[in-house]
């Protein structure tokens, strides 16, 4: 065994305990992005914030780095970041929001010890954010809530506190909470403390806000009205128990609240604080075997993302994958679970949006980019000493097919590389169809979204134009071979094979199809 497998267990548990891993999570537009840059600016990682939809001089945000997010102000990949504040190093994780890219998001939330739960102060809880809160509660992921955009007009803020218990069943716990009704902040007061931190966006609002810390005396002449109802509705939050307890967090029965605005960075530093201070370091993992791997045992990881292309000087394969236990160091010698092989670690990377700095170490709670680590898939383990397996990361049922193509045949090496990177690094389901072969792959997706950006992709990348004959089926079940031929003769039905795995998959046009074949034919097998 390499001396450098096993680092002394104290050592490595210290690194672990230093590390915070966390994903932003919230519906389209609710500012995760903004969020993400925020915090990086925060830890004086860059020197400037800049926005989604930037204007003038201000630019785009480092974690949308693809040309479709810059062009259009969403995210559609997940981006990892790494930073260190104060003594701690920071694993930030951000998420697509579109429903459509729900597949992505799932599968950094496995990669992930807490979460931060964006509300845009207008909307509240919307359809996106609940959904993925529910991963959350799956998973038993710790949330902390960040109430976004009070600078401007929005909800009440007991409402939104009413909101969030009676909606997914959090007990809300308000750590800050604002002077001013939303539109009109002026600052927050620290309940812990009954500190008031007054705050003001910097000009133009790419630099830090300004922050003056005021007595309650001092805020109360100055705020009048606000700080009295401020004041009023924290007795009213202490009458009804909405105090922070660790226990209660940590087992994602309580999530702790803070007030603030991500575009004018305000209420960001103290958000900042509470993640260093409360949220979870990595512990540790259970496996396929029903144990858990501590930290401090051998080395042990798993691929959680793929991504290609990131740089077009670089033009390679990016596997992400999240250490879970032991000390990583570049050139190491691991094993493929999946396949009992040796994998050499030589091009091992830290991701910053679209930089990348070669990396010699890390630890529990670290995301490492392996490149041109072609040979592994999305959820394979990857261990050194003693033997791990993860659990593998499933996959959504897609809802959205259709017929890829393209007519350039020069170009037809080149269309086949790029459908098999983009099924590599889930993008999309690639389906292999008897009736159309090969050179029409079928590409399944959870949103449509997902097909502009394969075409997208393909055109750019690959330098291949393509075209996409939609099909009318909106429904997918596993299914075996007896399954498939049973629907053979079945007008309207097909079996297609899932390339990834070889998985067999039943398409329907509806679920009133569905049940009507189900109902004729008991013994045939359709399995979510």
């Amino acid at each position: 065994m390499s001396q450098n497998v096993l680092a002394p267990a104290s050592g490595v548990a210290r690194e672990a305990s230093r590390r915070r891993t966390f994903a932003v999570i919230s519906h389209p537009d609710a500012g995760k992005s903004t969020m993400t840059e925020a915090l990086a600016l925060h830890a004086r990682v860059i020197g400037q914030a800049g926005a989604v939809h930037g204007k003038g001089d201000r630019r785009g945000v480092v974690s949308d780095w693809m040309a479709m997010e810059q062009e259009r102000g969403i995210s559609v990949t997940s981006a990892a970041l790494q930073f260190s504040y104060r003594d701690t190093v920071i694993n930030l994780l951000d998420t697509p929001g579109h429903a459509d890219f729900s597949e992505d998001t799932y599968r950094v939330l496995t990669a992930v010890d807490s979460a931060v739960m964006l509300l845009d102060a207008a909307k509240g809880l919307e359809p996106q954010t609940l959904k993925l809160f529910e991963v959350c509660r799956q998973r038993g992921i710790p949330v902390i809530t960040f109430i976004n955009k009070w600078d401007r007009p929005g909800l009440d803020a007991l409402a939104l506190m009413d909101e969030i218990e009676q909606r997914i069943g959090l007990k809300p716990a308000p750590l800050t909470w604002p002077v001013g009704i939303a539109g009109q902040f002026q600052g927050v007061i620290d309940r812990r403390t009954g500190d008031f931190t007054r705050m003001q966006r910097s000009p133009g609002g790419a630099d830090l806000a300004i922050e003056e810390e005021m007595s309650a005396a001092e805020a109360a002449e100055r705020y009048g009205a606000d700080w009295v109802t401020a004041t009023e509705e924290l007795e009213l939050l202490e009458m009804t128990g909405a105090d922070y307890d660790e226990k209660e967090f940590l087992a994602a029965k309580t999530t702790p609240v803070l007030f603030g605005a991500a575009v004018a960075n305000l209420g960001v530093r103290q958000l900042l604080n509470i993640l260093l201070e409360l949220a979870p370091a990595p512990s540790a993992r259970p496996t396929v075997a029903g144990a858990e791997r501590p930290v401090d045992g051998t080395f042990s990881g798993f691929v959680f993302k793929i991504q290609a292309n990131m740089n077009r000087t670089h033009r390679d394969q990016v596997a992400f994958v999240r250490v879970n236990s032991g000390r990583f160091e570049r050139g190491m010698i691991v094993t493929h679970a999946g396949t009992g092989k040796p994998f050499t670690t030589k091009y091992a990377q830290q991701i910053f949006g679209q930089g990348r700095d070669t990396i010699d170490e890390a630890y529990p709670g670290d995301v490492i980019g392996l490149v041109n680590a072609t040979s592994l898939g999305m959820g394979d383990t990857l261990y050194a000493g003693d033997p791990v397996q993860y659990p593998a990361l499933p996959s959504f049922p897609p809802e959205h097919f259709a017929v890829v193509s393209t007519t350039d045949t020069s170009a037809f090496k080149r269309f086949r590389r790029g459908i098999e990177q983009l099924d590599g690094e889930g993008v999309v389901q690639v389906l292999r169809s008897e009736q159309r072969g090969d050179q029409s792959p079928v590409l399944a997706a959870v949103g449509p979204m997902q097909f502009e950006v394969a075409t997208h992709r393909l055109e750019a990348e690959f330098g291949v134009k393509v075209q996409l004959n939609h099909l009318p089926y909106e429904l997918a079940v596993r299914t075996d071979e007896a399954g498939r031929e049973i629907l053979r003769p079945e007008s309207g039905i097909e079996v297609m094979t899932r390339v990834r795995d070889g998985a067999l998959l039943a398409v329907f046009p509806h679920k009133w199809r569905m049940r009507s074949i189900a109902s004729r034919y008991p013994e045939l097998q359709l399995d979510a």
